[in-house]
């Protein structure tokens, strides 16, 4: 018996409908090449690959080719603010498509030039969406399928359930991704059934063996419940969801008056958006990713409720590769 699973897993070219989300900073290549080997697709996260892990991009997409022969992907953050980060993407793609990417999962802008770029080779293309009117200005760009970013997803969470984002959505007649909230099999399977036709990870990816964040943070998920994931708007000037921790106690969750009057502005918004970037950057490099020290943002999902354990991508897989054939 086919499922929705199917679907997606014949359109991009993979055994299980599972994405290993784009992370900032978190999406080393051994980790994107272990999620797409395990049966799954990882996405490479541009930022992470160059500034984080210090790979020039060619040579970040060569490592991973080294470990996988498997399909990967890659998250384009699609926002033109600023002219040299757009050259650069722009340039990234082009390197991806010449060495074989062709899933790329868009977000924060207009898909339109990735979908037409993509076209040239069969390229699919799938958009983060949060609510319907996103997710309309996107298919009319001609985007394959849709990402439901959902209210427990970590990072950039959205502010509807799964459920009413699956039927906001699903008259759309595209594929849908569930993300946020999904950390074990038992989730997986659910979303399944309830008409996604795959699910996006990230917080349950974090707690691998595989991915080179700090052991505090794995620790960190590990330990945490749905009731310590907290929004704040200090990271980049929109809503985070984060693992409440001394430093958030400390500091807050919302900007000041001035900050979020300038991410209201038409114009100012854009940058303002760039200087957390950056600010996030340079935070980055200074802590040298320390783990447990002052000043740490662990940001994760609800998902957490299901993560007791820091184990392997291919154990976490074929829990979930032994749940879908059930399924099926």
């Amino acid at each position: 018996m086919s499922t929705s699973g199917d679907t997606f897993c014949k359109q991009v070219g993979i055994e299980l409908p599972i994405i290993c989300g784009a992370m900032y900073p978190c999406s080393n290549p051994e980790l994107v090449a272990a999620a797409s080997e395990a049966g799954g697709i990882g996405i490479i996260q541009p930022l992470s690959l160059v500034y984080v892990n210090n790979l020039e991009f060619g040579k970040g997409l060569q490592l991973m080719r080294s470990l996988t022969k498997k399909p990967l992907g890659m998250n384009v953050i699609v926002e033109k603010s600023h002219k040299k980060y757009s050259e650069a993407m722009e340039r990234w793609i082009d390197i991806a498509l010449e060495q074989g990417v062709r899933f790329f999962v868009t977000s924060l802008g207009n898909p339109g030039w990735v979908v037409r770029k993509a076209a040239q080779v069969g390229g699919i293309v799938y958009h983060d969406v949060t609510e319907a009117k996103f997710a309309r200005k996107a298919l009319d760009e001609g985007v394959h399928g849709l990402i439901a970013v959902n209210n427990r997803a970590g990072g950039h969470a959205g502010r509807l359930s799964s459920e009413q984002l699956f039927r906001d959505l699903a008259p759309m007649g595209v594929p849908l991704i569930a993300a946020g909230g999904i950390g074990t099999a038992t989730e997986f399977v659910s979303m399944l059934g309830a008409g996604y036709s795959g699910i996006q990870m990230g917080t349950r990816f974090i707690a691998t063996t595989e991915c080179k964040a700090h052991a505090d943070y794995k620790r960190a998920i590990v330990e945490a419940a749905a009731k310590d994931i907290v929004l704040t708007d200090k990271i980049s000037g929109v809503p985070v969801s984060v693992i409440l921790n001394d430093y958030v106690r400390a500091v807050g969750t919302t900007s000041g008056p001035v900050a979020k009057m300038l991410l209201r502005h038409h114009k100012f918004k854009h940058w303002m958006r760039q200087f957390y970037q950056l600010k996030s950057v340079w935070k980055l490099k200074r802590d040298e990713r320390r783990g447990g020290g002052y000043g740490v943002y662990w940001q994760a999902g609800k998902s957490v409720d299901g993560i007791h354990e820091i184990v392997s991508v291919a154990e976490v897989l074929q829990s979930f590769r032994e749940a879908y054939t059930q399924h099926r």
